[in-house]
């Protein structure tokens, strides 16, 4: 960590540190739409698409950002002003007509089995037997510094992005086919899901290593989706059964180390919430309302030692900013404020912000973010 930071970012530390603080500070927004970047960038439209990187940058600084993870100025390239358009490539989660992995066609449950047992698994085994722990610790060190020195001392870099876990594998076999394959193969599944762990033991302990060798603050968000509108993606007792204890396994380094974890939630994951709070993480962030998660109960809830939830609060992406007035974005984010955990909380939007977010929209955004970080609850 520097100990040269500007107000905004001193702001995140210190609520992340749980110190007593007056406002309340600003997380990352992600606009996908080019001109909303440049308007809130201050610059003329179309710079963003000539020079992204520094534009991008600037958007963040206006919008009073104080902490940002995931640092990626180019993914609105891969949109046009109304969304995905003809012409972008299809993947095994967004309609390609077939799925080939290692020259074999992912057509049936037993395609994933086989394709796991005779590529993943041993390439599993391999990346666990050649592991660098020194070669990964200072990847994510020099990867953290690299981000921290351009986004300079008004935004704090928490983690994102190197520390590993079991996750599901339909982005690389589709849903349909993978979790016919979760059902009908639990133990191949499982298998599947401990290597992965074995594996994540490794880099997690290299990744508690860089966050105590080089000062990082002590906040990581974790971002995999396990669940729809409906709820989680499975029933959550299989869960409990293959997944959760090697989940637990994986992250035991980096809770050892005393790196504060929290959760991205996407979909209905409130079945979730108790268990991840049972394995030892300390928050979350992104809460889709209308799908059911209960922010108010959540925020009341504590961690497995007893204290305040770390609450990354974001006005909803997919109702209010897309469809409401500015009058609901403010008494959206009043509501978020007063029901929010009263230390360790942040203000942001739930998720990325999609084109067709009207502009006054947006700026009642920003200036609310503006007021909290100035004056707090009060």
């Amino acid at each position: 960590m520097s100990d040269d930071l500007h107000h905004n970012a001193q702001l995140a530390l210190d609520v992340l540190l749980g110190k007593p603080v007056r406002g309340i500070p600003t997380w990352q927004i992600y606009p996908m739409e080019w001109r909303m970047i440049d308007r809130l960038a201050g610059v003329p439209e179309g710079t963003y698409e000539r020079d992204p990187v520094p534009t991008y940058r600037q958007m963040l600084v206006n919008s009073g950002c104080c902490l940002l993870d995931q640092w990626i100025p180019d993914n609105p390239l891969s949109m046009g002003a109304r969304g995905y358009e003809d012409g972008t490539e299809r993947g095994a989660t967004t309609g390609a007509k077939e799925i080939v992995r290692d020259g074999l066609a992912i057509d049936s449950p037993e395609a994933v089995v086989e394709h796991l047992e005779r590529f993943v698994f041993p390439r599993l085994r391999r990346a666990i037997a050649e592991f660098d722990e020194e070669a990964q610790v200072q990847e994510i060190l020099a990867g953290e510094a690299r981000i921290q020195e351009l986004l300079g001392p008004e935004i704090l870099k928490s983690g994102y992005g190197f520390v590993r876990f079991p996750a599901f594998r339909y982005s690389d076999y589709g849903y349909e086919h993978y979790f016919m394959a979760y059902a009908l193969y639990p133990e191949v599944i499982e298998r599947d899901f401990a290597l992965q762990a074995d594996l994540a033991v490794l880099h997690n302990r290299a990744a508690a290593r860089a966050y105590s060798e080089g000062r990082l603050p002590p906040l990581y968000r974790l971002d995999h989706d396990m669940a729809d509108s409906r709820g989680t993606l499975v029933r959550v007792e299989t869960l409990d059964e293959l997944w959760l204890p090697h989940f637990a396994r994986a992250l035991e380094p980096m809770l050892k180390a005393g790196v504060r974890l929290i959760w991205h939630c996407d979909g209905n994951l409130m079945a979730m919430v108790p268990r991840l709070l049972e394995v030892g993480l300390h928050g979350f962030q992104g809460f889709q309302y209308e799908a059911g998660m209960d922010y108010e109960r959540i925020c009341r809830m504590k961690t497995r030692d007893g204290e305040d939830l770390f609450i990354i609060a974001g006005v909803s992406v997919t109702r209010t900013l897309p469809h409401g007035t500015p009058q609901d974005v403010k008494r959206e984010m009043e509501w978020l404020v007063e029901a929010g955990p009263r230390v360790g909380l942040v203000l942001g939007a739930s998720s990325s912000i999609t084109p067709g977010v009207p502009w006054e929209n947006l700026q009642m955004l920003v200036e609310g973010f503006r007021y909290y970080r100035e004056h707090g609850r009060q």
